[in-house]
């Protein structure tokens, strides 16, 4: 696996990486790691014909997440080069098919994109999963569900806190619960004693139109290898129940 790190960072956390997935994977494609200045920016793979391209903050790069966060990526690269289902499945196209004909404020557009990308992380840290150890991902899920419940706008509508993030509206909030707990259920990473229950209880009494079990058990039981028909079917029900919710 050809992994070429460009910007002022050790090297060490992305070939840490690319020697775990390694271990039972091949990406045929050279990655290219683009360290950006941004600390907003997301951690994201994009795919072109010769390369794959693992787009991360200086500020990720360097964190003690930095090569958890990289195998996710490659995970994602992964999925790509095997074609699967939900890699190649474009999202604008199920979003027309489960939009038709609906009138959708544009925040609950912008999450159905975050909901698909969901399904994708599924598939993704399936791999992952495999891998590594799941510790520092669920102590991740766990804060950052934490720092959205915080966030959360007052009755008034006023964001709680100076700064107000996508992930404080409740009722995204409520799904990325529902999949933080459908992904530990799925691998059985922890017991239902766990702070993740108690915080994703909390995001759902805050989003009362959202069914968090429901989106829980849709994201739990994806199938492993679903057609291209299958896929679709299941991206285009769940971001309509979302997106028509009241």
């Amino acid at each position: 696996m050809d992994v070429r790190v460009q910007g002022a960072v050790a090297p060490d956390p992305f070939l840490s990486a690319a020697a775990l997935l390694e271990t039972e994977y091949e990406l045929t494609n050279p990655v290219v790691v683009q360290v950006r200045d941004n600390p907003d920016e997301r951690t994201w793979a994009a795919h072109y014909e010769n390369c794959h391209v693992l787009n991360i903050s200086q500020q990720a790069a360097t964190s003690v997440m930095a090569r958890e966060l990289a195998l996710h990526e490659f995970a994602h690269m992964a999925r790509y080069e095997q074609h699967h289902a939900s890699h190649t499945q474009s999202t604008e196209e199920a979003l027309f098919l489960a939009l038709a004909g609906e009138s959708v404020e544009r925040r609950k557009l912008s999450h159905c994109y975050q909901i698909a990308n969901h399904m994708k992380d599924i598939y993704a840290d399936d791999i992952t999963l495999d891998l590594a150890p799941a510790t520092k991902l669920i102590d991740f899920f766990a804060a950052k569900l934490a720092t959205a419940l915080a966030d959360k706008p007052l009755e008034d509508g006023r964001p709680n806190s100076r700064l107000e993030t996508p992930g404080s509206d409740p009722e995204i909030t409520a799904v990325n619960a529902a999949f933080a707990l459908a992904l530990v259920e799925r691998h059985a990473l922890v017991d239902s004693s766990h702070r993740l229950y108690d915080l994703a209880a909390a995001a759902s009494s805050d989003a009362p139109s959202v069914n968090l079990e429901a989106f829980k058990r849709q994201f739990k039981s994806l199938g492993v290898d679903p057609s291209e028909s299958e896929y679709r079917k299941t991206l285009v029900d769940v971001t309509r129940a979302y997106a028509t919710a009241e």
